[in-house]
């Protein structure tokens, strides 16, 4: 082999590889080729009859087109001669990854109500495996706001089993992630996701030979399409590999960075502190101007220099006592000069703001429900205003668009604190089972896609209850920077950028630095290190103290900070696991970021309040096996030099003396 050591090592450990592109290609060629295809990868049912019968004898075209030079699309279309029914599936193939996703979506092109269009699978495949071993599926657990919220889980798929997920009640994150890998026997597998903020249901049936069978898309379509109606199903994306399956997520991560997540102004965003006051005033409903700009002053004062000043529920006019969903004015008593002064305040300090907003729910007594009943969705106590209406959507651009202006607001929170399936469901008839459901969904992506429009340096915030609506086709628009409503405590924040990190680059949370004193008005507290990274090992860090209080702990809390600010950048590199996922308290849990572009990265050990270990042995892997190293602990500051091969074979041992106790390290490349 021939080449610069650094880049032959990359190349092997986060880059796909030819064979991973090969078969790809070769998978893209035989499900979508053929003119038309053989057989297409998704499957339905069109007035009692299975696709797999009626597309054969449908008029089938097929045109591709360069988008760029990563990505080539296929437009492939078949049309009902007898209906009228057209279904274009447009695919994209990447040619900087292994990876292929595509949409369908159905037109009725005909002058009559179509036939019933049912049991959509927007996937709809089968895998081989060899003559030993099994298939394994490596998914996730949602964001339900318990302890184990984003854990890690493997299933076995044994011989006559079937296994299924589903979102629940309408947000697609909850209990269940639509993303998953399967690994089959030999080394090799394929990463399948389903981007849909909805109700998604996905089923792996296992024969009694040697196929995997996997169908996924809306749970529930069956209806009629009337004249000149269109609509779409789920977003699929199937990425192959082969090899090691902890190697396999990293080139998805890799894939998410250069394809998926925002890009504000054209550029990704970076690590970022936010700061918050609403642990004191009832989210907002007991802010004013001046004791956010207060705020904002004391965290400059105690050198804590914030990215964002974050200002949540509460804001606008007030009915009942407590912020009512519906009513988006700015409450001109508590803000008689608007939001725009705290922003501008802010700018002047060289930070941007971050409002939340929850559109999407509606409050009896609102403007919204007295004025325009027809535009909600409506089921006892709950209340959805419906995105799928032209007129409702066109109200909320506007209305949201002026205030994102006037306002001066540079991020955009979006929150979704309900449960939308039952409103759906109940609003569609007996022929139009799923239409509410997809019209909705299409009017959620194209609200965000318009605000992005027309704002394009401003970065959306993705929240649902926590994080309950994270689906692909939501991450392509927004980051999560509020990732679970659990409350914060070390052990659940740990697990959670554990499991987490498998699937998103980039997510956020808060932290209090484990200071009940400091938020609650009690005594104050010391900072407690293992606390703050145990929360902060994220991209995005939610800042909670409560800086009315001048005589805290300010000093260590800096130097956190700082420390931060030094290693933040890691945390969008290439994530590994050194341990087992564990949520027991008598154990060690650490990982490893590492950027091998840039020849650094950082190392994260916590030890639990249990656990009678007082060292442990991590192995760390990507790097460069002949390279050295400089390997530095925080709490020590004693610069150590290691080779790449030592690191990987060998292992960094690390000791932590006390439980629960922590311990930081930064590498950098020296050669």
């Amino acid at each position: 082999m021939h080449g610069d050591p650094l880049t032959l090592v990359v190349a092997l450990a986060v880059k796909p590889t030819p064979d991973e592109m090969a078969a790809a290609r070769q998978w893209v060629s035989t499900a979508f080729g053929g003119r038309p295809p053989a057989a297409p990868p998704f499957s339905f049912t069109f007035g009692g009859r299975s696709s797999t019968e009626l597309l054969t004898s449908w008029k089938a075209e097929c045109t591709t087109s360069k988008l760029d030079d990563q990505r080539t699309q296929h437009m492939l279309t078949w049309t009902d001669p007898e209906t009228g029914l057209a279904l274009r599936c447009v695919v994209v193939q990447y040619l900087d990854f292994p990876t292929v996703e595509w949409t369908l979506h159905f037109k009725n092109t005909g002058k009559a109500d179509t036939p019933i269009l049912e049991s959509i699978q927007a996937l709809d495949i089968q895998l081989q495996r060899g003559d030993t071993g099994e298939f394994l599926l490596h998914h996730s657990v949602g964001s339900p706001a318990r302890t184990n919220d984003y854990q890690p889980l493997e299933t076995r798929l044994d011989v006559g089993s079937t296994t299924r997920y589903a979102a629940y009640r309408g947000r697609p994150t909850d209990l269940d992630m639509p993303y998953c890998n399967v690994e089959l026997p030999g080394g090799e597998g394929v990463i399948v996701v389903i981007g849909w903020p909805g109700q998604w249901a996905a089923e792996f049936v296992r024969d009694g030979a040697k196929s995997l069978r996997i169908r996924a898309g809306q749970e529930l379509t069956h209806f009629k399409l009337l004249p000149g109606e269109e609509v779409r199903t789920p977003l699929v994306v199937l990425q192959f590999w082969k090899g090691d399956w902890v190697r396999s997520q990293n080139i998805w991560r890799r894939w998410m960075l250069a394809h998926n997540v925002p890009r504000p102004g054209g550029k990704l965003p970076e690590p970022q502190m936010l700061g918050y006051s609403g642990l004191l005033y009832g989210e907002m409903v007991g802010a004013t101007e001046d004791n956010q700009k207060m705020f904002i002053d004391r965290y400059l004062e105690e050198g804590l220099k914030l990215d964002y000043w974050w200002m949540d529920a509460g804001w606008y006019v007030q009915q009942k006592g407590w912020p009512q969903t519906g009513t988006w004015e700015v409450d001109p008593k508590r803000f008689p000069k608007g939001l725009r002064a705290i922003s501008d305040y802010a700018h002047s300090k060289g930070m941007k703001t971050l409002v939340w907003f929850e559109p999407e729910r509606v409050a009896p007594g609102t403007w919204l429900y007295e004025n325009h009943p027809e535009w909600i969705l409506g089921v006892p106590d709950k209340q959805l205003l419906d995105l799928g209406d032209p007129q409702a959507w066109n109200w909320l651009v506007e209305h949201i668009d002026t205030l994102l202006t006037e306002q001066g607001i540079d991020l955009y929170r979006q929150d979704f604190n309900m449960a939308p399936l039952d409103c759906w469901r109940a609003n569609d008839a007996e022929d139009r089972q799923g239409i509410t459901e997809i019209r909705h969904i299409t009017g959620y992506l194209a609200y965000w896609d318009e605000l992005r429009r027309r704002h394009p340096e401003m970065l959306i915030d993705s929240c649902a209850s926590g994080g309950r609506r994270n689906d692909l086709e939501t991450m392509r628009r927004a980051v999560p920077l509020w990732r679970t409503d659990y409350p914060l405590e070390p052990l659940a924040s740990q697990c959670m950028t554990y499991g987490l990190s498998f699937w998103l680059p980039y997510h956020g949370t808060g932290t209090v630095a484990r200071l009940r004193g400091w938020y609650c008005g009690g005594e104050p507290t010391p900072v407690e290190p293992y606390g703050f990274w145990s929360d902060a090992s994220c991209p995005s860090i939610l800042c909670g103290f409560d800086m009315r209080v001048k005589e805290l702990d300010y000093g260590p809390l800096r130097t956190l900070f700082g420390q931060w600010r030094q290693i933040s950048a890691c945390y969008l590199g290439d994530f590994y696991p050194l341990t087992s996922y564990s949520l027991a308290h008598d154990v060690w849990i650490a990982w490893q970021f590492d950027r091998p572009e840039a020849g650094d990265g950082l190392i994260e050990a916590f030890r639990r309040e249990q656990s009678v270990y007082e060292s442990a042995r991590l192995k760390l892997r990507g790097l460069d096996p002949d390279a050295r190293y400089e390997v530095t602990r925080f709490d020590e500051n004693k610069p150590r030099r290691m080779t790449g091969r030592e690191l990987t074979d060998d292992g960094l041992v690390v000791g932590i003396a006390s439980a629960p106790g922590f311990a930081v390290y930064q590498y950098k490349k020296v050669n």
